[in-house]
């Protein structure tokens, strides 16, 4: 953890000896009574904690906040529902990487039982999506939702994401680097499920003003695609 985040009410009370982030500090940090470590709000301020006493059941924490970070990155993923391993990695990465959304969309070609892994039902998404802010030293989290059928989710993309581009190894006929953006570009980058995207959703797409891309004559496995695509588009934004 390069950042140890913490929710308001978490910040407001001791810590339990038990709890990973207790144990990080004491066994990784090292950190003793007096000793500060930095630290976050979730979706807040970054600061310095200090570790003010510990005892048997829990540390007594203190902190001085200082300024939010800047926001996220203006990139919206929406990406096939893949199976849950993958999934964790795109969360923990992109997140990491500041996408502004994350969308795990249903797809015709994607397993149905995906959705109801409990990565999702547990909540245990969640803790991917902050061990990937933690890493950034970043306090912010991206939206993340799952199971929403792909058209739901074009059709609610704000009338701002002027570029929108769907990763394909079939059909595209440019490469994502040669699609043009602006500085102030807000993207949409859509990127299929492990089979591929169906007709229907390419046509889905294609409707939704998607541009069809890809990212070389290498089929790459979908959590590389999304770090690579998503570094691709911060440097074109001038944001790497």
């Amino acid at each position: 953890m390069n950042l140890i985040l913490f929710t308001p009410d978490e910040a407001a009370r001791p810590l339990p000896v038990a709890d990973p982030r207790a144990v990080h500090l004491l066994t990784v940090l090292r950190r003793r009574e007096g000793d500060t470590f930095d630290a976050g709000l979730i979706d807040g301020p970054r600061g310095k904690g200090t570790l003010v006493a510990r005892d048997h059941v829990a540390l007594t924490l203190s902190f001085a906040w200082g300024e939010p970070p800047p926001p996220l990155d203006p990139i919206t993923l929406l990406v096939g529902l893949p199976r849950p391993q993958t999934a964790r990695k795109i969360l923990q990465e992109a997140t990491a990487l500041g996408v502004a959304a994350i969308h795990f969309v249903a797809t015709e070609k994607g397993e149905p039982s995906y959705a109801q892994s409990t990565l999702w039902s547990s909540g245990e998404w969640r803790r991917h999506a902050l061990a990937g802010a933690e890493q950034a030293f970043c306090t912010r989290l991206p939206a993340v939702s799952w199971g929403r059928p792909l058209a739901e989710l074009v059709a609610a993309l704000p009338p701002a994401t002027h570029q929108r581009i769907a990763l394909d190894n079939y059909e595209a006929s440019v490469a994502l680097g040669q699609c043009p953006l602006r500085d102030d570009t807000a993207v949409a980058l859509a990127l299929g499920p492990e089979r591929g995207w169906s007709a229907q959703e390419l046509a889905v797409l294609r409707a939704g003003d998607f541009t069809l891309a890809h990212l070389g004559t290498r089929v790459l496995r979908s959590e590389t695609a999304a770090v690579a695509a998503v570094a691709l588009l911060k440097a074109k934004l001038g944001r790497m």
